[in-house]
C-alpha cells in the first residue's frame, strides 16, 4: 500500500520518540499495509467482504456503515503511518534536490567509501539517523536546517555587512546559533580531518600570513593574483562531491553539504511579507565556520598543480584563501618566463573551476613595494608590517594618551587588533604598542 501525502484524516498529535517507536513497529509488521491490516483486525475495524446481492435494505446499511468506518480508521491509521516515517526519513529537501530514502548503492559512490572514511578518521554516518544523532537533533530537525527554498519566509542565516580593504561592503551571512552549531561539528570531526596541500596557509593550525609571506622573502619578482568570487563559485554540488571523496555515500554527502552551504539571497517585501530570495545556487557563505577549511580540502587538487607549475618554471607558490602568491627567488637564473607562468595559471585555475580577478593581478620587483598577504617581503629579513600602518598606529595610541581624538571609525579595540598584528612579526614593539593601549579606557 503506497502511504499517501496529502491524507485528510483526523489529526492525531504523537512526540517525535513516539512516532520513531511507531515506525518501528511498522517496520517489523513487514510494512505500512501489513500494519495497518493488523491494527484493522487488532482494533476490530477490519470487515469481511460479502456479496450484497440478498442483502436486505437494513443489512446493506449497516454493512455500508462497517466499511465506511473502516475507510475512516484506515485513512487515520495511514496518517499516523506517514507521520512516523517521515520521522525516521528524510523524504525531501526542497527544489531542485534528489534525495532518494533508500540505502543504495550510486554509481557516484567510491568503491569501498567506508574504507576511506576510516583512512581520513571519520565518524561512521551510515544513514541520516546517524548524522542527526551525532549533531544532537532529530530527522525532522535535520530535514528542517537542509531544506532549500527558492524563496524562503526565514532562513537559518543573519545577514550583515563589512567593509572591504578595497572600498564597498562585503555582504555576511552569519548562521544563527543552532546551525552554527551543527556547522561546527561538521568542522571538528570531518572537514578539519581532510587532507590539504602545503601550499595552503589559509585558516590551519600553526599557519598563517606571517608562514605565507616567509615563503616569499628575498625576490625578484612577486606576483599577487586573486580568485575572483570564491566563496559563492564553491557551489553546494562541490561541496557534496567533497564529502562523497572523503568517504561518505549519497545521503548524507547530500545532507553535509546542504548544512554546510546556503544561496545568496535578496530580501524582498511581498504582499506585505517578507522574503528571502534566492540568486544563484547554494554555495559556501561568508561568515559559517565551515567554508574556509572546505575551499582548503576543496583546493588539493589546485594547489597541487600550481605547485607543480610554479617548481616547474623556477617560482614558489603559497595560497591563503582566495590570495595566491607566486615568488622568484633572487637567486634564479635566466628568463622568469613570467608569460609562460601567467598563461598556464589561467587555465589551471579555470580548469578547477575557478575564475582569476584581473583587477588584482599585480606583479612587484625588488625596486618596488613587494606585499604578501599585507606583510612586506623585500629583502632577506622577516616579513613586517607596512611602515605607515606602524606609525598611523603610533601616532593614535599618542593621541589617546594625550586626549585627543583619533580618526573616524577607530577604537581602542581596533587599534589593539592593528597592534596584534605588528606583535606577530615584531615581538617588542607590538608588546609595547599593547600595553600602552591596555592602560587606556576602552
Amino acid at each position: 500500500m503506497a502511504i499517501s501525502r496529502n491524507p485528510r484524516p483526523t489529526v492525531v498529535r504523537i512526540n517525535p520518540a513516539e512516532l520513531l517507536s511507531l515506525w518501528g513497529d511498522i517496520a517489523r509488521a513487514g510494512g505500512v499495509r501489513a500494519y495497518i491490516d493488523a491494527q484493522l483486525t487488532e482494533r476490530g475495524f477490519l470487515v469481511k467482504r460479502r456479496p450484497t446481492d440478498g442483502m436486505s435494505a437494513t443489512e446493506l446499511k449497516r454493512y455500508k456503515a462497517e466499511l465506511k468506518r473502516e475507510a475512516a480508521e484506515k485513512k487515520t491509521l495511514a496518517h499516523t503511518a506517514w507521520q512516523a516515517y517521515r520521522a525516521a526519513h528524510i523524504v525531501h529537501l526542497g527544489e531542485g534536490i534528489f534525495f532518494n530514502d533508500d540505502l543504495d548503492f550510486d554509481r557516484f559512490d567510491l568503491a569501498e567509501p567506508e574504507a576511506r572514511a576510516a583512512e581520513n578518521e571519520l565518524p561512521k554516518l551510515d544513514k541520516p539517523g546517524d548524522l542527526a544523532q551525532a549533531l544532537g537533533l532529530t530527522i525532522a530537525e535535520l530535514r528542517w536546517m537542509g531544506f532549500h527554498r527558492e524563496a524562503a519566509t526565514g532562513v537559518h542565516y543573519r545577514r550583515f555587512e563589512i567593509r572591504k580593504r578595497s572600498g564597498g561592503m562585503r555582504p555576511i551571512w552569519a548562521p544563527l546559533p543552532r546551525l552554527k552549531a551543527a556547522q561546527r561539528w561538521i568542522l571538528r570531526e570531518i572537514v578539519e580531518h581532510l587532507p590539504v596541500h602545503g601550499a595552503a596557509h589559509g585558516f590551519l593550525p600553526g599557519r598563517g600570513i606571517l608562514s605565507n609571506a616567509q615563503v616569499h622573502t628575498q625576490s625578484k619578482l612577486v606576483l599577487n593574483v586573486d580568485l575572483q568570487s570564491f566563496f559563492p563559485t564553491v557551489t553546494w554540488r562541490r561541496v557534496k562531491g567533497l564529502f562523497r571523496k572523503a568517504g561518505y555515500r549519497d545521503q548524507i554527502a547530500t545532507l553535509l553539504a546542504l548544512l554546510c552551504t546556503e544561496a545568496p539571497r535578496e530580501v524582498v517585501e511581498h504582499n506585505g511579507e517578507t522574503l528571502y530570495v534566492a540568486l544563484g545556487p547554494r554555495c559556501l557563505p561568508q561568515g559559517a565556520p565551515t567554508s574556509p577549511a572546505i575551499t582548503n580540502a576543496l583546493c588539493m587538487r589546485l594547489d597541487r598543480r600550481l605547485t607543480g607549475l610554479a617548481t616547474s618554471l623556477g617560482w614558489r607558490y603559497t595560497r591563503y584563501a582566495d590570495d595566491m602568491t607566486f615568488s622568484l627567488p633572487l637567486t634564479h637564473k635566466g628568463d622568469p618566463k613570467l608569460g609562460n607562468l601567467l598563461g598556464a595559471l589561467h587555465m589551471v585555475v579555470a580548469a578547477e573551476g575557478f575564475a582569476i580577478n584581473p583587477e588584482k593581478t599585480r606583479v612587484a620587483r625588488p625596486g618596488a613595494r613587494q606585499k604578501v598577504t599585507g606583510l612586506v617581503v623585500n629583502g632577506a629579513g622577516t616579513p613586517r608590517v607596512p611602515r605607515e600602518l606602524r606609525r598611523r598606529l603610533r601616532a593614535a595610541v599618542h593621541n589617546l594618551e594625550q586626549g585627543k581624538p583619533i580618526q573616524e571609525g577607530d577604537s581602542v579595540a581596533r587599534l589593539a587588533g592593528y597592534a596584534a598584528f605588528v606583535h606577530m612579526t615584531d615581538a617588542k614593539q607590538g608588546a609595547a604598542l599593547l600595553e600602552r593601549l591596555g592602560k587606556l579606557p576602552s
